[in-house]
């Protein structure tokens, strides 16, 4: 059970944004990944829930961040339930996407896990739902997901099989590269990871 902690920032500038203290493991449903955020001044800023069925399906996610909540699934497409800070309000939406995304690493691994991608495979289109900082606000995005590379690294606790794919924006074109070792996030734009107490996971 990997547990660890990533250190978030602006991609642009690098501005440390929060660093996000998780853990996550492989189970019978799927994949389970849980996360505290706190600010760089320590204050807390929200969490993550999120656990996947065997085909990387979006089983439960639910998401805090500044008093905002959703919780969301896949269902007819993925469906969620978006509830104000006074919890007076919720507004459900639902879009024929495949999953959800945002700022968390957990659905980097979440996405890689749902397209089952290998070295020699056409790039593949995915529709997201991203829930994006400070109030979870939905919007679907489109981006196509390449296996570009996958190398072999010698370790202590046995061979380390490291996945680099190659992200676009498919609304501006923007490219970028993540690094993917099991269930864990070795790099991506905006994502470090700073401190890992036990090896990833195999999620095959």
């Amino acid at each position: 059970m990997p547990r660890g902690r990533y250190a978030l920032h602006d991609p642009h500038d690098r501005t440390p944004l929060a660093e996000e203290h998780f853990h996550c493991a492989p189970g019978p449903s799927g994949w389970r990944y849980v996360s505290q955020l706190t600010a760089p001044a320590g204050d807390h800023l929200g969490s993550v829930d999120l656990t996947l069925d065997v085909l990387g399906r979006p089983l439960r996610l639910e998401l805090h961040a500044a008093s905002w909540q959703v919780r969301g699934a896949a269902l007819d497409g993925v469906t969620w339930v978006r509830t104000d800070p006074t919890g007076a309000h919720a507004t459900e939406g639902n879009v024929r996407a495949h999953a959800f995304t945002g700022s968390s690493p957990a659905f980097l691994v979440a996405t890689a896990r749902l397209l089952r991608l290998t070295p020699s495979a056409a790039a593949t289109r995915v529709r997201l739902v991203a829930f994006t900082d400070p109030v979870l606000a939905p919007r679907t995005v489109d981006q196509s997901w390449a296996l570009v590379d996958r190398e072999t690294h010698a370790t202590d606790n046995g061979p380390l099989i490291v996945d680099a794919y190659q992200v676009t924006a498919l609304d501006t074109g923007e490219q970028h590269t993540v690094h993917l070792a099991g269930d864990v996030v070795l790099s991506a734009p905006g994502v470090e990871l700073e401190d890992l107490d036990s090896p990833p996971s195999d999620l095959g």
